[in-house]
């Protein structure tokens, strides 16, 4: 070990902030980050070799790491940016933009976040500050436990942002708390001088007290870890950075394409895009609607800069598309439901709602990209709806008195089922007419317009039909959200599928409990299509079949011992989880017990030994003393005397700590070997020497008397009382 520095606890420090910088993964994945933390960490503790070895540059040393950390960045997440492997004025920016912009751009992008340097290296930039502080922190002012502190605010930022689970919390607490424990260890260790010819001057010897808050600390980490992992009173996901932040809209102008149905329809044989598909596709979705206030319809879309990929369904029918786009002037591009990722541009996306939107204006007028999306395989179970479905039940603005009887009417009193939801397509499909043709098409969704259309004229484009299938499937309880878009093609041409005006479609979907939003189709165009049909609507097609005619439809009850069986459902929900609350609980109930019960429990012996009386007083005093030196580190064994004792606590805290305990020694020898009567007057001396050496002890560092106020090894009687 070189004498200018202990390299246990620097390379323990610098392992702890490289730790904490790679719990970033689930946000970036863990490849993309382990070069640049690891020639930080690398960097870091050259630099400390370095100021060692030339101690001239000590007071340097801040800077020497900082620079020396970012120009490693540079080289290695910035290359693109260098000359001749020499940094140049993009790579200032790029640094700037990742200490400025990396974290908010980081929070609106979808995760895995996509690598870029503008966003990746915000993580690296903090770990090194975090490396830059606590070196100087423990090299400098000699303190380990205030030297992780800026280590542990980089892993609460990572857990802020995308909290770990599960084994894998466990599994990060145990990879941060064992450097951890170790530099606490290194500032816990007595130095003794080797008497031993030929042998190194100093030795590290381990104390109990070294080892204890090593152990403590790895608990404690491992503990809160599988206590956030599993606690979870409300069964909602914990509240992170990212829900505070979104993506802003396009720069463009958001138009809405519910507006532009009918104006397409009079140029039907324009085409819009074309796609190159390994499965077929039932409908090419825009925008998502769910918001309406009676006269407009509105997207709350959440946008987010799409990364590196979405989840798909579990077990889902994996797909992949080639589009080319020419007909579609706004931000809105087709996408899928079930989307999975996007090759070839760099959108925004709405998550809930599967749409993509172009961040920027386009820069020319075709558009090509990549799709792949995964379609679950559906299951309408039992049709239920689903009511907790963000949007599914929003509000409709001031309804019509006569628009109530339309929807009693239209689902013939059932309840809120998919099979009522089938039925009001069906009523919706069989009485009003599907508006042909280039002229006279009917417009607007407002409820001027769909009052009209749902009492006069009954007559209106996909606008209409699904715009009132919205408002009268709320009406009834059904949960349901109106989307724009096109109709898949059979039309091909040089190997692609061709999508004109004429295919473009308003259509309803309907949360089913299990299933998911479901499409449905009120202008009974669905069933007309020469296309084969992708899982979701194969499904839905089934259920179409099944569905018994208006004459035979009763509204249908609720299974016998529906309120049992839920119960049950429910009790059982609640065995599952009690364990995991009792043990969340225990962890919490442990640590109470350990931060304020140790201090308490303290408190209380030392004023039962203060109320002693005669020798019993004096020996109390000796206990006292004995086990608040054992607490601060000082070794202590059965046999050893008082005055051994003031020797070593006077290597803690020299003269202050080892004249009141050797004061304390005298007092204690006339008390047990005098045979004189032990009076008031020499306990309240023996317990005065116990003021001086708290005065003593006080004066020594915070972190060293916040552990010894939390050391429970001390609270154990030692069973020999003789004073030996």
């Amino acid at each position: 070990m070189s004498a200018g520095f202990d390299r246990i606890a620097v390379a323990a420090l610098l392992v702890a902030s490289g730790v904490a910088g790679l719990l970033f993964t689930p946000v970036f994945g863990w490849e993309p980050l382990l070069v640049p933390v690891l020639v930080v960490v690398l960097v870091g503790y050259g630099c400390v070799e370095l100021t060692a070895k030339f101690p001239k540059l000590t007071p340097f040393r801040p800077l020497l790491v900082a620079l020396a950390g970012l120009l490693g960045l540079v080289e290695t997440v910035l290359t693109s940016t260098t000359l001749a492997f020499l940094p140049t004025g993009a790579s200032l920016q790029g640094v700037a933009r990742g200490l400025t912009e990396g974290w908010r751009l980081t929070l609106q992008s979808t995760w895995p976040a996509r690598p870029v340097p503008d966003q990746l290296l915000f993580v690296p930039l903090t770990v090194l500050l975090a490396v830059v502080l606590g070196l100087e922190l423990v090299l400098r002012l000699k303190k380990p436990l205030v030297a992780l502190v800026p280590s542990l605010v980089v892993a609460g930022l990572a857990q802020a942002y995308q909290a770990l689970t599960g084994i894998g919390a466990v599994a990060a607490a145990l990879a941060y708390a064992l450097p951890a424990g170790l530099l606490l260890w290194t500032g816990r260790r007595t130095r003794s001088v080797s008497r031993t010819p030929g042998g190194p001057r100093f030795s590290w010897r381990v104390t109990g007290s070294a080892v204890w808050p090593a152990l403590s600390t790895v608990v404690a980490l491992v503990a809160g870890a599988v206590a956030l992992a599993v606690l979870d009173p409300v069964g909602r996901d914990p509240l992170t950075l990212k829900d505070t932040q979104a993506a802003p809209p396009p720069r463009s102008r958001l138009a809405n394409p519910l507006d532009e149905i009918a104006q397409r329809l009079t140029q039907p044989d324009e085409e819009v895009f074309r796609y190159r598909s390994d499965t077929p596709v039932d409908q090419w979705r825009l925008i998502v609607l769910n918001g309406f206030d009676g006269s407009n319809w509105l997207a709350d879309s959440r946008l987010r800069r799409l990364g590196a990929g979405l989840d798909g369904a579990p077990d889902g029918a994996s797909g992949t598309a080639e589009l080319r786009v020419r007909g579609l002037a706004g931000p809105w591009l087709p996408s899928h439901p079930g989307l999975t990722g996007v090759d070839g541009l760099t959108p925004l996306v709405d998550e809930t709602a599967g749409t993509l939107l172009m961040d920027s204006p386009s820069a020319g007028p075709v558009r090509d990209y990549r799709l792949t999306w995964s379609s679950p395989d559906v299951d309408l179970g039992t049709g239920e709806v689903d009511a907790r479905a963000p949007g599914g039940l929003s509000g409709l603005g001031a309804v019509p008195p006569e628009i109530e009887q339309v929807a009693k009417d239209a689902v013939r009193g059932l309840r809120p089922t998919f099979q009522s939801a089938l039925q009001l397509e069906r009523f919706l499909s069989t009485n009003y007419q599907v508006a042909v043709g280039k002229e006279d098409l009917p417009t607007g969704h407002g409820w001027p317009q769909l009052r009209h259309f749902l009492l006069e004229s009954k007559r209106g484009t996909s606008e209409q039909f699904a715009a009132a299938y919205v408002a009268l499937a709320r009406m009834s309880g059904i949960p349901a959200r109106l989307v724009v878009g096109f109709r898949g093609s059979a039309e091909t041409d040089g190997g692609m599928n061709v999508v004109h005006n004429r295919d473009v479609l308003a259509w309803p979907e309907v949360a089913v409990a299990g299933a998911g939003w479901v499409a449905l189709d009120p202008t009974a165009r669905a069933g007309k299509a020469k296309q084969d049909q992708a899982g979701p609507g194969k499904a839905v097609a089934r259920a179409r079949a099944q569905l018994p005619a208006e004459q035979e439809l009763r509204p249908p009850q609720l299974p016998p011992g529906t309120p049992p069986d839920a119960a049950e459902d429910q009790s059982a929900d609640v065995g599952a989880s009690w364990w995991w609350l009792a043990l969340a609980a225990f962890v919490v109930l442990f640590g109470l017990l350990w931060l304020f019960g140790v201090p308490m429990a303290k408190v209380v012996r030392a004023r039962r030994r203060r109320r002693r009386s005669g020798a019993e007083g004096v020996l109390g005093a000796w206990d006292e003393i004995r086990d608040r030196l054992r607490a601060h580190g000082v070794p202590f064994r059965i046999g050893m005397t008082p005055r051994d004792l003031a020797e070593s606590a006077g290597s803690l805290a020299g003269e202050g700590i080892r004249e009141p305990v050797a004061r304390l020694a005298k007092v204690l020898d006339v008390t047990l070997w005098s045979g004189v009567p032990v009076g008031d007057g020499a306990v309240r001396r023996a317990w005065q020497e116990v003021g001086e050496v708290r005065k003593g002890l006080a004066a020594r560092p915070f972190a060293a008397r916040v552990l010894a106020a939390l050391e429970p090894r001390t609270l154990v009687p030692i069973k020999s009382r003789d004073g030996s």
